[in-house]
């Protein structure tokens, strides 16, 4: 499997609005776009995923695929619970992810609330890490839009690189796909250049693999940089058929639009293996562009351990002892 080492992120996108303005002038042509898109096969769609999944990769193609897995990821902490010491301890992680071996990479982002933004800036100082906020109303997206735009107010006055907005998924499954898209175009020009924009599905409750191909083009279309499965705080998050799913979305919106845009799996991933399965599908169905951490990264904070122990069992040929890597 080729990979590219990690690439600066590019400037953030404004809205696809004056390209596609009879797509977005109403409800009902955004209805009549989102509906005319092509149906999804879900047999097909789970047995493209499960093929994928099972290609093998050389020791040679590890070795890179670990190393770029550990730089895709947006390393995680959103409790009631957090405090300026537990921010502090990720921020440090995300800097140095294994204490005894400088040469293992940096992580692509921390993702904090927004009231944690200054504190995670504070330590990544000077670094290329960059720091992520949840905001309009995470992780449900059903606050009114004045309360969204000053929670990302909040994020970017603080400091952050990217802004993780959540869609009001009750909003989208009653068809009023306006009043998504409208909130999703407000969220990006409140940003303007100032951070780049991550929108959150949470595919677990959009139901269809239609609905996801629908919400996918919807952010899009919004002026999202990335679009992202889930908030983790879910039962369902990210699986291989709906992130498949997904980058082959955003791979027919630069054929059809000619910008790229960036996916994010979130949740459930843990394991080397995992994370190289979806290295996979991004090389076979998005393509190499794609295989950089300025356009795909894991929401997989627990993923982390798994990486640094098999690259350590890679580079010694032992596994370490249980207390080589933190626990979070």
């Amino acid at each position: 499997m080729p990979t590219t080492p990690p690439a600066p992120s590019p400037a953030p996108r404004a809205a696809a609005g004056a390209a596609f303005a009879e797509v977005s002038a109403s409800d009902a042509s955004l209805r009549r776009f989102l509906h005319g898109l092509p149906g999804v096969d879900p047999v097909g769609l789970e047995a493209r995923a499960a093929a994928l999944g099972t290609r093998s990769v050389k020791t040679a193609a590890k070795v890179r695929a670990i190393d770029l897995a550990i730089s895709m990821i947006d390393l995680t902490t959103l409790e009631g619970a957090d405090t300026p010491g537990k921010v502090r301890s990720l921020a440090a992680k995300a800097l140095h992810p294994d204490p005894t071996d400088r040469s293992a990479p940096r992580v692509a982002a921390v993702c904090v609330y927004p009231d944690m933004v200054a504190t995670a800036k504070e330590t990544l100082a000077g670094s290329e890490v960059r720091i992520a906020s949840v905001a309009t109303a995470f992780p449900a997206g059903r606050a009114p839009l004045a309360v969204k735009l000053a929670d990302v107010e909040s994020a970017l006055a603080a400091g952050a690189d990217e802004i993780d907005m959540v869609i009001d998924r009750g909003a989208f499954l009653a068809g009023r796909y306006a009043k998504v898209y409208e909130e999703i175009v407000a969220v990006r020009e409140a940003i303007g250049t100032r951070a780049r924009l991550k929108v959150i599905f949470e595919t677990g409750e959009l139901s269809t693999y239609d609905n996801i191909l629908r919400a996918s083009w919807l952010g899009m279309l919004g002026g999202a940089d990335f679009i992202k499965t889930s908030t983790g705080k879910v039962g369902v998050n990210a699986t291989p058929a709906n992130t498949l799913l997904m980058l082959q979305a955003v791979r027919d919106f630069r054929a059809a639009h000619g910008e790229q845009v960036g996916v994010k799996p979130a949740g459930g991933i843990r394991t080397t293996k995992d994370a190289i399965k979806f290295l996979v599908l991004v090389a076979e169905t998005a393509g190499e562009d794609w295989l950089s951490n300025a356009w795909f990264r894991f929401g997989a904070s627990g993923l982390l351990g798994d990486l640094l122990m098999q690259r350590q069992k890679l580079a010694t040929g032992r596994y370490s002892g249980p207390d080589y890597v933190t626990v979070d």
